[in-house]
């Protein structure tokens, strides 16, 4: 096989965590800012683009939340909700991607006068509307939403049930975003109960502002069924290099090549059990998420994880933020890990088996995964 004649952009795709306010084109961020008066710092499309990227890469933190600031504040009218869900599907279907699942959080959405019902069904309809034009553009891809609760907000048990309204009306699961510190899962206890209760899924950012302790909390209290970022729980993981001597706790992402990994119980109990990581390289190094390993890509602890056998998955997490595709994510992956199709295979098959599917779906889903990498396999070789 001739890697570099892998085309990544044909390949099928699983998008597990990405944003919904944080995947707009800037394009229709300038229309829909002109529609309500409100102002933006670029007046054309190419520059404001390079704001939101420069904002993101800028190391602070303010900046990079004023990013959203702009992106919630035209998206507060069904019209404005319908138009950016559908082109988000399509820009994934664009991308390869045949599954995705889109998160958001619905009580950021009502202050133009929307319900949270409202603004659920204005996303529906445009999630449909997304999918329905890329199939007939001949890229068959299919969607489901993670209902989003604030965790500094209180409202996780009405968002809990609103998300459990919407099953089978396109809500695939419940997650809680914000900031990690000061706000555990452990608050919202009743809300995960309930969703335990009607046997909802939920996924938790965690293990990414936050580190060990996050992840306990969002595995103890949140039942979370993946984690989100979920990158630190490499700093449970401490490598021995027995020619020399000396250790460092989960410092060098490539150290599992030249030394023994002594996982901490948490990682023990993360990787023996498959809880999936959804990982987002690009993002987790804007956010200082893997700060304790390196400031580039090459000390990101992913091929880390990978190599001991973590079920992690690759995502984008705010692509309009990071400048990002999931093409570009593996791209850059392969580029700095040295991933042939039979790796890139077993990261796509790890979101399949990590999807909020019924088990069906998965399979059918993983059949038609393993049957394009086959016919890409087959044009490489």
């Amino acid at each position: 096989m001739s890697d570099t004649a892998i085309d990544i952009a044909t390949l099928p795709k699983i998008s597990l965590h990405d944003h919904l306010d944080g995947g707009l084109r800037p394009a229709t961020i300038l229309e829909l800012a002109a529609e309500i008066g409100h102002t933006l710092p670029a007046q054309d499309a190419e520059a404001l683009g390079a704001w939101f990227r420069e904002s993101a890469d800028s190391g602070s933190l303010e900046r990079y939340l004023e990013t959203f600031d702009h992106t919630i504040a035209v998206m507060q009218t069904r019209e404005a909700l319908i138009r950016v869900a559908r082109e988000f599907v399509e820009d994934l279907a664009a991308d390869g991607v045949v599954y995705g699942e889109v998160r958001w959080a619905p009580e950021q959405h009502v202050a133009g006068g929307l319900g949270l019902d409202e603004a659920v069904e204005a996303v529906q309809e445009g999630l449909e509307a997304g999918a329905a034009a890329s199939i007939a553009a001949g890229r068959v891809i299919q969607v489901g939403q993670l209902i989003t609760a604030m965790r500094h907000a209180d409202r996780s048990l009405e968002i809990a049930e609103l998300a459990v309204r919407h099953r089978g009306r396109g809500a695939v699961g419940f997650d809680i975003a914000g900031a990690e510190i000061g706000f555990p899962a452990a608050r919202f206890a009743e809300a995960f109960t309930y969703l335990a209760s009607h046997q909802f899924p939920a996924t938790v950012h965690a293990g990414e502002a936050a580190g060990i302790e996050s992840i306990v909390d969002a595995l103890v209290h949140g039942r979370a069924l993946r984690l989100g970022h979920g990158v630190r729980i490499a700093e449970d993981i401490e490598i021995d290099y027995s020619d020399s001597g000396s250790s460092d706790s989960g410092s060098d992402a490539g150290a599992a090549d030249v030394g023994i990994a002594n996982l901490g119980s948490v990682a023990s109990w993360v990787r023996d059990r498959g809880i999936p990581l959804e990982l987002c390289p690009s993002s987790n190094l804007q956010t200082g998420a893997v700060e304790a390993f390196g400031d580039d890509i090459e000390s990101h602890p992913f091929d880390l994880l990978y190599q001991l056998g973590f079920k992690v998955t690759v995502n984008t997490d705010n692509r309009l933020m990071s400048g990002v595709t999931l093409t570009g994510e593996f791209e850059l992956l392969v580029e700095t890990f040295g991933y042939d199709l039979g790796d890139l295979l077993e990261l796509t098959l790890n979101a399949v088996d990590a999807t909020f599917l019924p088990l069906e779906d998965r399979e059918a889903l993983a059949e038609h995964v393993a049957s394009s990498f086959d016919r890409a396999a087959g044009q490489t070789s």
